[in-house]
């Protein structure tokens, strides 16, 4: 295998009913820059830049313990999730909320020192946005 990655971009695909909804949030309240739009017979789709993308796999005690960090209790996730490091994690909390989307926890400053906050966002995606807060 080569040292340099063979994977060039993660593309995450979502379906959404309310296509047009999902679209104004994402784009729209959340600020993912538009990289090009397709359409075909009878559907459309809207590809948005989300800065740089990493997989991340968490084992299910890992999953629970981000939970209970960031919610205070487990169970919530599911089994995909979706984070999105913003600059101001109150200030993107607020204005995906009075977009449509439901607060699960206010952002909370976590072990590993960043804001975190959850939320159930349109498509049926829950979002963690997290705020790096630098220092100790």
């Amino acid at each position: 295998m080569a040292d340099t990655p063979q994977v060039a971009e993660l593309r995450i695909v979502v379906t959404a009913k309310d296509y047009d909804a999902a679209i104004a949030f994402y784009r729209d309240a959340l600020g993912l820059p538009e990289r090009g739009a397709l359409s075909s017979p009878g559907g459309r789709v809207t590809i948005l830049e989300a800065g740089r993308a990493t997989l991340e796999i968490a084992d299910p005690p890992h999953a629970s313990y981000i939970d209970e960090v960031e919610v205070g209790r487990t169970g919530v996730a599911g089994h995909i999730r979706v984070a999105f490091q913003v600059t101001d994690a109150e200030g993107a909390t607020r204005r995906l909320e009075a977009a449509g989307a439901r607060v699960i926890a206010e952002p909370t400053r976590t072990p590993w020192n960043s804001a975190n906050a959850r939320l159930d966002a349109p498509a049926g995606l829950q979002l963690t946005l997290f705020e790096e807060l630098g220092g100790e």
